[in-house]
């Protein structure tokens, strides 16, 4: 139906062929199968002029209307499928990354009822492979897996906070040594970036003491910015906190500690277009927001 559209609009077989990507042999057994069809001739031509024939004009009329219908309908079960979209992520991207993603996912697919769990990295990758999870956003370092595809959005800037007046606070980079004995408000033990930065610790040989220990970012900042000792945090966590100036960026990096959002779903998953648009939006969202 669409080639015979497409050749109505052009009056050429050669001319709809190029748009359409055909080679011209296929639009003419396609046009050959629909008179055969309806058993009547669709196209005559006068000279080099091509145009419809009686029937043909009846044809378009009626085709024009099947098309519309047609994507109309992929319109609506793109939009208004209902059903629930069950994800998986951690505290820090429910609260300061995901949100906006949410808020536009909802205008698209209001029918949808999204679920969303807060979870520990390792427990959104075991509910993406058991199924229990649709699609999962994670803030973990680059890996592979035979069974779940990971898909980077961007790099996720992990970095240490402290109190405006802590000794550290200066513009010189800290070496790791400087980190020797200081006092430490940290995640909980299963969090990926703990555990990356007191391997990266002990390693060095750097002693450090853990005074508090929270599974609540915003317990953490609290006491950070009392001054009972240094944070490691996602950026975006404390991007609020740094522009009041109620917390500070102490300057160290360092490449053991880089973690990426990625999103990551099952191979085997079925993307239905609700899940399609959530993975556009998270990726649309790692891009509109700011990067150090």
């Amino acid at each position: 139906m669409k080639t015979f559209m497409e050749v109505a609009r052009c009056h050429s077989f050669t001319k709809a062929a190029e748009n359409l990507g055909y080679v011209q042999s296929s639009v003419t057994t396609h046009i050959q199968k629909l008179e055969n069809e309806y058993g009547v001739v669709l196209f005559e031509r006068f000279g080099r002029s091509m145009r419809l024939t009686s029937a043909g004009e009846q044809l378009h009329i009626i085709f024009d209307q099947i098309l519309t219908l047609y994507d109309e309908s992929k319109h609506v079960f793109s939009r208004q499928i209902k059903g629930n979209l069950i994800i998986g992520t951690i505290e820090s991207m429910v609260a300061f990354f995901l949100p906006p993603v949410f808020h536009r996912f909802r205008q698209s697919f209001p029918q949808i009822n999204l679920q969303v769990r807060p979870l520990t990295e390792l427990q959104v990758l075991q509910g993406v492979k058991s199924g229990e999870l649709d699609v999962g956003v994670t803030l973990d370092t680059r890996c592979n897996d035979d069974d779940v595809n990971h898909i980077f959005v961007r790099e996720e800037p992990i970095i240490l906070v402290a109190a405006p007046n802590h000794a550290l606070f200066r513009e010189e980079p800290l070496e790791i040594a400087e980190l020797f004995g200081q006092s430490y408000i940290a995640t909980e033990k299963s969090c990926n970036y703990r555990c990356a930065f007191e391997r990266l610790l002990t390693k060095h040989g750097v002693d450090y003491h853990i005074h508090n220990e929270f599974g609540s970012l915003e317990a953490i900042k609290q006491c950070v910015g009392f001054g009972l000792g240094i944070g490691l945090l996602p950026q975006i966590a404390v991007s609020r906190e740094l522009e009041e100036g109620r917390l500070v960026q102490l300057p160290f990096r360092h490449p053991e500690i880089t973690f990426h959002t990625q999103i990551v779903h099952h191979k085997r998953k079925w993307l239905d277009p609700a899940i399609r648009h959530f993975m556009d939006l998270v990726q649309e969202q790692g891009t509109d927001l700011p990067q150090t």
